[in-house]
């Protein structure tokens, strides 16, 4: 599946609308944590039909923050995010953002 960016609310809102479940990683762009994660997002996308967005916090603040406290989830990054059905079900963060991790994720949606 093709990674796409995403840094506006407006269209969250519109993946949210369009797709049943999106992954998303809030991903800082000086963080070689982060860097590692981006690299196992990209190879995860390789094995998924889901559509999956990532959210540079440097270029896109306010839409983190706005995740954050729209669905009650504690801001991380690197952060993964997964939606179902306009809510988030799944999170992980740092070092706990592997590929079996979301392959477990997706495994488990409802």
């Amino acid at each position: 599946m093709e990674i796409q960016i995403i840094d506006q609310k407006q269209a969250l809102h519109q993946a949210l609308e369009d797709s049943t479940s999106i992954l998303l990683l809030k991903h800082s762009l000086t963080c070689p944590i982060s860097a590692e994660a981006k690299r196992t997002f990209e190879l995860y996308a390789k094995e998924t039909e889901t559509q999956m967005y990532v959210l540079p916090i440097q270029q896109a603040r306010e839409l983190s923050t706005y995740i954050a406290e729209q669905f009650h989830i504690k801001h991380e990054s690197p952060q993964v995010l997964l939606f179902e059905n306009g809510d988030v079900r799944w999170n992980a963060s740092h070092y706990s953002i592997t590929v079996q991790s979301l392959r477990d994720a997706e495994q488990q949606k409802s």
